[in-house]
């Protein structure tokens, strides 16, 4: 699979100076972790869920997340557990037939749920790509992190990864914050080669105080859950090689909203003839708001995004491409004869370039390249959106 895949390759050649690589579940995790993109979620329960999973792989989506937790109620557990398992079935024999699927994970709700469904899986499982941990904790979070372990090994599965979800109270709490990612921290560090990324469960965290950001306002601008994403960040994501990939949290919003404020989309991208139709449409669908939050996601050390629903998934994935100046200015960086140090002025001449300072910058920006692509110097946000909408 790669992103962008689903567009022709004549219009791929047009967009990108350096096209998206391919990939698969058995790619590198450093890849796979960078390459989630808009990572979409969807209930357990969907009656014609492998239908669904192939219309979204043939839209774009890389990755999807089959929920059996929140999106579901209690009492209809059972009967999703037993509707992901036929469902399974068929996507196996799809992809056996050469169907390609992006890749799958099952958000769970136990840890016992973990080998139960792997075990009435049997075969199928092969197309699993890991779990989702909810509510996940130190002491919560090895009871799933052991149970995957023991359940891939009796099972005899290919490596089965794993995203924990952090969204707990004792995270959001000053007094209890520390602590609490101390705990985090040392258990996916001893889990190191199984943990993929991880999720900021933003909605809980809001609920905590009942809280609920408008298609206003930003994860950012609800001070309180912009502190405890810094704090993750700091802790859990460092650029020092300890660090993991941190997705951005869900934006809520999908239909025209009564508005507050002005819309956050400036008119000069747009001015092409024919985009401002689609600006309208952005923002009628409330979604100019995701694209300012993907930007702050992004501006904030996290990379990709909690999705659910469709219509998320290409201006996330738009808005993940390099540009070429970023292109531009991280091979400047990290050229070989750079290795002293110093300071030079970029290619496109309108800011400084630090070699030591910048470099980890330029390492991310050149492995978020490898796998979203880099765009023509004169291609932009809104061609790449319209790119990926005309599918």
């Amino acid at each position: 699979m790669r992103h962008f895949g689903h567009i022709s390759p004549a219009v791929r050649k047009d967009l990108f100076h350096q096209e998206p690589a391919e990939f698969t579940a058995a790619s590198p995790a450093r890849i796979l972790a960078a390459a989630l993109g808009a990572t979409l979620y969807s209930p357990a329960t969907r009656p014609h869920l492998a239908a669904d999973v192939h219309k979204q792989a043939g839209r774009g989506v890389v990755s999807m997340v089959i929920c059996l937790e929140d999106s579901i109620s209690d009492a209809d557990v059972a009967g999703a557990e037993q509707n992901l398992v036929r469902q399974f079935a068929a996507l196996d024999a799809d992809a056996g037939a050469g169907r390609e699927l992006p890749l799958l994970f099952i958000r769970v709700r136990t840890p016992e749920q973990i080998p139960d469904l792997l075990d009435r899986l049997g075969a199928s499982a092969r197309r699993l790509a890991g779990f989702v941990l909810p509510k996940f904790t130190e002491h919560g979070g090895t009871a799933f992190l052991d149970a995957l372990a023991q359940a891939e090994e009796r099972s005899g599965q290919h490596r089965l990864y794993a995203m924990p979800v952090l969204e707990t109270p004792d995270l959001l709490h000053l007094e209890t914050r520390v602590d609490a990612l101390a705990g985090i921290s040392r258990t996916v560090n001893r889990h190191r080669e199984r943990v993929l990324a991880l999720r900021l469960g933003v909605t809980d965290f809001c609920s905590v105080y009942g809280l609920r950001r408008t298609p206003d306002m930003t994860a950012y601008d609800v001070q309180i859950v912009a502190g405890v994403i810094a704090d993750v960040v700091n802790v859990l994501s460092r650029a020092d090689g300890t660090g993991f990939t941190v997705t951005g949290p869900v934006w809520e919003y999908f239909r025209h909203q009564q508005r507050l404020f002005k819309p956050q989309l400036r008119r000069s991208p747009f001015l092409e003839e024919g985009a401002e139709e689609l600006r309208t449409a952005l923002i009628e669908h409330d979604l100019d708001g995701l694209l300012r939050e993907v930007e702050l996601d992004r501006a904030n050390g996290l990379l990709g995004k909690t999705c659910i629903h469709p219509a998320h998934v290409t201006p996330v994935h738009a808005l993940s491409v390099v540009s070429h100046e970023e292109f531009s200015d991280a091979q400047d960086i990290l050229r070989p004869e750079r290795g002293g140090g110093g300071v030079m002025r970029s290619a496109y001449t309108n800011k400084m370039n630090e070699v030591k300072p910048h470099r980890a910058w330029a390492e991310r920006t050149m492995l978020r390249a490898e796998v979203f692509g880099v765009a023509k110097e004169e291609v932009g946000f809104v061609d790449l959106l319209a790119a990926g909408l005309q599918t």
